[in-house]
């Protein structure tokens, strides 16, 4: 299927709803900016899936993403009281793994997963943006945002299986006989 009709069918609705809590060039001229910014990107990319499962009419998708998400969090919260890392920051001793990272990369890989690269490359990039700016704001370290990364990535990979729409099925009936029409899209 081209990349047009993909696109057209709710990758604006994608496009949307990161654009409104994108922040301006302005906005990360400064560290606590740029938390700013990636926790509203952590909120923006959850939104975007339900946004898709709406569009799509999914709710398999969503209890999918839900189970993605609660999936690397949950995870990621365990690991931190087991691994005790103390935060660049110097504000906690839970750093490793970045909840934060996983959360995000939970739901890019989820939407990527679901509904394919149309979707999921923007989905990507908001993921790394947010774990960009939890380096940025010195809340992590380098290899904590990986591993929720990776995570993330891992859970939402195992949780989400692809989007296959119903059949839609039609009945004719007349004077002359009866039909049934199938159409599948895929």
């Amino acid at each position: 299927m081209a990349a047009g009709p993909a696109f057209a069918r709710g990758g604006y609705a994608l496009v949307v709803a990161l654009a409104v809590s994108w922040p301006s060039s302005a906005a990360l001229a400064k560290n606590s900016d740029i938390e700013t910014a990636g926790n509203a990107a952590k909120f923006a990319l959850p939104v975007a899936g339900l946004v898709l499962n709406i569009v799509h009419d999914d709710a398999e998708g969503a209890l999918q993403l839900g189970a993605s998400l609660l999936g690397a969090y949950g995870t990621s919260r365990l690991l931190k009281e087991i691994v005790r890392e103390e935060r660049p920051d110097k504000s906690g001793m839970d750093s490793f793994p970045s909840a934060s990272t996983a959360s995000s990369f939970a739901a890019a890989s989820s939407i990527q997963a679901r509904y394919g690269w149309n979707y999921g490359w923007p989905a990507y990039a908001v993921a790394a943006f947010v774990g960009y700016s939890r380096v940025a704001a010195d809340k992590h370290h380098w290899h904590d945002v990986a591993a929720g990364a990776a995570l993330g990535w891992v859970v939402g990979q195992l949780v989400t299986s692809s989007y296959r729409p119903l059949p839609e099925i039609q009945a004719y009936a007349g004077a002359e006989g009866a039909a049934l029409q199938a159409t599948w899209h895929w």
